[in-house]
């Protein structure tokens, strides 16, 4: 099998140089363009056919988002991987809709860059497991009620997880971004739903809107 081919779309160029040498030194990726805007990431995206594109959120010329938007309708095979700064649920959900396959921050380590890329590659979905801790934070604050009187009943994982299933993630892909297996997945996934009495991701999505765990920011 040949090597998963990577482009890179940052305005930062030590960036890009951090990011082709860490890539560059594996057996199974190679980085085959770099990009330093949205336009020229589109456009080598077309010409190159890369397997993953790493995409920057905030770029001159064309955002992650609207690159990330293009790209959809015109390769929409592409894997993209975000990678930026931005810790908020807006700029997560932006570039999510927008058609992104997974969500690392530049805090991220270097072996956690590279597992992200593997995972998107295979088809997966990943999210930071740093930010889907915040967010499962988030989630835990925001059942408590105006006056601080209505808790919410979830453990911090068991958040990171049900927040996941909201989102549209398996158990699978679930468990990939948070470094768990399956079956812990499933144990916190069953014991969240039975505290929150909900039946399935159905209602999972329905209780989400509803208690605002996606909105933005």
């Amino acid at each position: 099998m040949g090597k998963l081919r990577v482009v890179l779309a940052d305005d930062h160029a030590v960036v890009r140089e951090g990011l082709k040498a860490l890539i560059d030194a594996q057996p199974d990726l190679e980085v085959v363009g770099e990009a330093a805007d949205g336009e020229t990431a589109c456009r080598k995206a077309e010409e190159l056919r890369p397997d993953v594109l790493v995409m920057d959120v905030s770029m001159p010329r064309m955002s992650g988002v609207e690159a990330t938007e293009r790209l959809r309708q015109s390769r929409p095979e592409l894997r993209i991987l975000a990678l930026t700064l931005h810790e908020d649920k807006g700029h997560l959900r932006r570039m999510l809709q927008a058609g992104a396959s997974g969500y690392i921050l530049k805090l991220a380590t270097g072996e956690e860059l590279l597992r992200a890329l593997r995972v998107v590659a295979a088809g997966a979905a990943y999210l930071d497991p740093l930010l889907a801790g915040k967010l499962a934070g988030e989630l835990v604050r925001d059942g408590q009620g105006a006056e601080g009187t209505r808790r919410s009943p979830l453990t911090d994982r068991e958040g990171q997880v049900l927040l996941q299933v909201a989102r549209g993630f398996s158990n699978k892909e679930i468990a990939a971004q948070l470094d768990i297996s399956v079956k812990t997945v499933e144990t916190h996934k069953l014991r969240a739903m039975e505290k929150l009495g909900l039946r399935g991701r159905a209602d999972v999505v329905q209780h989400a809107l509803r208690e605002g765990w996606l909105a933005s920011d």
